[in-house]
């Protein structure tokens, strides 16, 4: 029976009776130690479901990568023998069944999968105590679970103290101490006097371990003034452990200090230390402080573990590290427990430790890798090889996204790295630092710097990223150092080509780096630099496949993010929004801020073409690309509404900045040569005309030159550039350009009073405009048009697309589902379960008008 907890009560029978009807959820119990979070876990594991999992998260083994998840998945290797692919590679990663590293989230996915696996034979509750002690790659896989358990009858539990476990975004239920009523109905089993019974309720403040503990102990709790409760009842159960005999507190330590749980190891290090195993355990369950769970030793609670060891010497605690090293089967427990002997430097330990941290970050745990590489630098006794962990330290600190840590341990590395090839190592940390801070040009000018004293290999890779960062930040010395440096790199030439004006030159390299393709997001950055479209879309959306076949969870979103951008540009808004909710999902549970300020500028040019000035507020005053994609789509925001001096002056400044030479501003040139005319300033608009001429005669692509083209005709008033521009945009793919050139013809053959031509061109520019719901220019049209002879031209809504009825990730499902995929197939390539495939499809059915599967694939979904 629990007392004072009817809200945490109702909140968990909520969750279960969701998940019980198909809708999954998961639920973090927040609360000081010993509060009842373990109690409301017990509760709530007795629920009628068909599968209940339980997990505790463990102190001494938060270092040891998987080893919650192992906890998890030792039960269930039959069913993780059922499945197939890059996620059972993963899951048997885990169980050490498979010597393939895998990515800390398609762990994650695995984890998803099999959970939605044992639900088809019913609902399943998980349920994860201690969720702070959990390590980190556990902890992640876990979570990143947690968060798409939408369309499962899946059920996920966390207990968690106040502090640790980062779980930002799943609902959280804080524990608060009991009220007086309850916390005297707990204390009623003890039958206390009355004076005794008022000191211990004065004495636990309403935390219910705290009243149980000093209800059964005649021991008073000491003074309590200036004391947590929590560390009361600690000092009453070290108290109680000091009475003990010496064997029984050798046993506790043991017990403590091992992060295997085996019982047997346990009783052998009291044995190996004189002690007698046996007859300690024997006692030690009598006092009611440990108990036997199958062949494990488990604590009454967690506080107990702790005094157990805080009031060991140090030195017999590290007798018993030093026992338990050499009693362990697994080399990463082995080390952690050598460099807890250690009481001094010992080189043999700090490369065992050194090569235990190795271990964790080929399993992408790089926040276990952090410590581990810092315990390595302490115990090691060459200052190089410190300076090495501590390097290696700051880099899996990054990853771990601690910039602070990485940081300090980067300026503690400094000083002691003596070599290039070490300060080479060491600037590339820096400058991972600097890139997730937000300083792009920072990064690549320390890139640079060390790229000389780097061996042939790495000094390529970080001049080619180097590069790529001051690119994007307008830092055009660096881009030159860059390409001097490397004089075979076609991206790189091109890039250099490109921030000296050398339009020629620069786009010729960056044809011959798409010519050359290869793995990874070079080439499709190369093309996109180049302008070409099509040639982008081959490229990306192969890597995007890749990925997803891969289980690249934490690479997809830099693919995602170019693909977005290209479905922008070719009118595929619904698309776009479908392709930059997967990868912020992503971004989100990897730790991503910079890609996500990135993704959101892709749902802000959609926002401008649409005349919506709240959904691009977000972005504004962003530095994403040196400002530069920012200015643009904020340009063309003000260009739709009407304000065109704040569109001129805005894409003026744009061109002054260091980024000017990108292929975005290039792109927008239209944009300010249309504010221009507008504005009856057309020579303000005539140097960035003739660069976007040189430009597009450099690099051919079709849309530059319609570009070129339509800014001739505004400024020169050429007729034959519209026809021309026309006939371009045909093989361009570029819609939304391609209405606006038909917007402007029209209105020049309006005013020319050549009406007939008009309205042909008006109509065929509206026709797009309201396809894109490029309200401002559809408005403008219409207005075009009623100049133009046309008596009535009603904003008459036409029937919507049959994409913009569904939300971005049903249409992603119906997508792949209409050709001929099925959900398990579906749900691998969009890291969904297949449960949650079918319920998007079941959601966009009626809105699609359709009853079943089969009647997609005749469906048009563009």
């Amino acid at each position: 029976m629990l007392y004072g907890r009817q809200t945490e009560e109702a909140a968990l029978d909520a969750l279960l009776g969701a998940a019980r009807e198909g809708r999954g959820g998961a639920l973090v119990l927040r609360g000081e130690a010993g509060i009842g979070k373990s109690a409301l876990l017990d509760r709530v594991s007795e629920a009628p479901v068909h599968t209940v999992l339980r997990v505790t998260g463990c102190e001494a083994e938060r270092d040891l990568v998987g080893a919650a998840m192992l906890q998890l998945l030792w039960p269930l290797q039959d069913v993780v023998a059922q499945l197939s692919g890059p996620q059972a590679e993963a899951l048997r990663t885990v169980l050490g069944g498979s010597a393939v590293p895998a990515d800390r989230y398609t762990t994650g996915l695995a984890l998803l999968t099999l959970l939605a696996h044992l639900a088809e034979s019913g609902p399943v509750l998980c349920v994860v105590d201690d969720a702070q002690w959990l390590d980190q790659s556990s902890a992640d896989a876990l979570l990143f679970a947690a968060r798409r358990l939408d369309a499962e009858p899946v059920a996920l539990v966390f207990a968690a103290r106040e502090e640790g476990f980062d779980a930002r975004g799943l609902p959280e239920l804080f524990l608060p101490r009991l009220d007086r009523q309850a916390a005297a109905k707990v204390l009623d089993r003890y039958r206390l006097p009355a004076p005794r019974r008022e000191q211990v309720l004065e004495d636990a403040d309403g935390n219910p371990l705290a009243l149980l503990e000093f209800g059964r102990s005649d021991r008073t709790s000491g003074p309590s003034a200036g004391r947590h409760v929590t560390d009361r009842v600690l000092a009453s159960f070290r108290d109680t452990i000091a009475e003990l005999p010496s064997d029984v507190r050798l046993l506790l330590l043991t017990a403590a200090a091992d992060s295997s749980r085996d019982l047997a190891s346990v009783l052998a290090a009291v044995d190996a230390l004189g002690g007698n195993g046996p007859q300690a355990l024997e006692a030690a369950e009598r006092s009611g402080l440990l108990r036997i769970d199958g062949v494990q030793p488990a604590f009454r609670h967690p506080l107990i573990r702790a005094a157990a060891y805080q009031s060991a010497a140090s030195v017999q605690r590290a007798r018993v590290h030093r026992e338990l090293a050499g009693l362990a089967a697994d080399s990463d427990a082995r080390a952690r427990h050598l460099a807890l002997a250690a009481l001094g430097p010992d080189a043999s330990v700090a490369a065992e430790v050194a090569r235990a941290a190795d271990r964790a970050r080929d399993r992408a745990a790089p926040a276990i890798a952090c410590d581990l590489y810092q315990r390595a630098a302490a115990l090691t006794t060459s200052l190089p090889d410190r300076g090495r962990m501590l390097r290696r330290a700051a880099a899996a600190a990054v990853g771990a996204g601690d910039l602070r840590l990485a940081g300090v341990l980067a300026e503690q590395a400094g000083p002691l790295a003596t070599t290039g090839t070490d300060r080479a190592a060491l600037a590339e940390v820096r400058a991972a630092v600097e890139f997730e801070r937000g300083d792009q040009a920072a990064a690549a000018r320390l890139l640079v710097a060390g790229a000389p004293e780097a061996e042939p290999g790495p000094a390529a890779s970080m001049l080619r990223t180097a590069a790529t960062y001051a690119w994007f930040s307008g830092d055009a010395d660096s881009v030159r150092a860059c390409a001097g440096l490397l004089p075979g790199d076609h991206t790189v030439q091109g890039m250099a080509g490109l921030v000296d004006g050398d339009h020629r030159a620069g786009l010729a390299a960056l044809a011959e780096a798409v010519a050359e393709g290869g793995p990874g997001m070079r080439p499709v950055y190369a093309a996109a630099l180049l302008g070409d479209d099509g040639r982008t879309e081959e490229l990306v959306v192969a890597e995007v496949a890749r990925r997803r076949r891969a289980g690249l969870v934490g690479g997809l979103p830099e693919a995602l993010q170019m693909l977005a951008r290209l479905q922008v540009i070719q009118g595929r808004h619904r698309d776009a929004e479908a392709s930059v909710a997967e990868a912020r999902a992503v971004a989100e549970d990897c730790g991503m801020p910079q890609r996500i300020g990135r993704l959101d500028v892709a749902l802000a040019r959609i926002a401008a073409i649409e005349g919506d000035p709240e959904r691009c507020r977000p972005v504004a005053g962003g530095p994403v690309d040196g400002g530069i994609a920012v200015a643009c789509l904020l340009g063309l925001l003000d260009l739709g509404l009407g304000r065109y001096e704040d569109a001129l002056v805005r894409l003026e400044s744009a061109w002054t900045r260091p980024a000017h030479y990108m292929t975005a501003l290039v792109a927008a040139t239209g944009d300010l040569v249309e504010a221009a005319v507008r504005l009856g300033a057309p020579e303000r608009a005539r140097l960035p005309w003739q660069r976007l001429v040189s430009w597009a005669e450099a690099g051919g692509q079709p849309w530059a030159r319609a570009l070129a083209l339509r800014c001739e005709a505004q400024l020169t008033g050429r007729e034959d550039a519209y026809a021309e521009a026309e006939a371009l945009h045909a093989k361009s793919g570029r819609p939304f350009e391609a209405a606006r050139t038909l917007l402007v013809h029209g209105e020049w053959l309006r005013r020319a009073r050549r009406q007939a031509e008009a309205r042909a061109r008006l109509h065929e520019a509206l026709e797009i405009f309201e396809r894109l719901q490029a309200t401002p220019w559809a408005d403008r049209t219409r207005a075009e048009l009623r100049a133009a002879g046309e008596s009535a031209t009603p904003a008459v809504p036409t029937a919507r697309a049959l994409a913009d009825r569904l939300t971005p990730q049903e249409l992603q499902v119906v997508r792949l589902a209409a050709e001929g995929r099925s959900s398990r197939e579906v749900a691998a390539l969009l890291f969904l379960s297949p449960r949650t495939v079918e319920h998007h499809l079941y959601k966009a059915y009626p809105k699609l008008g359709i009853r079943s599967r089969t009647e997609l694939a005749r469906l048009n979904l563009d």
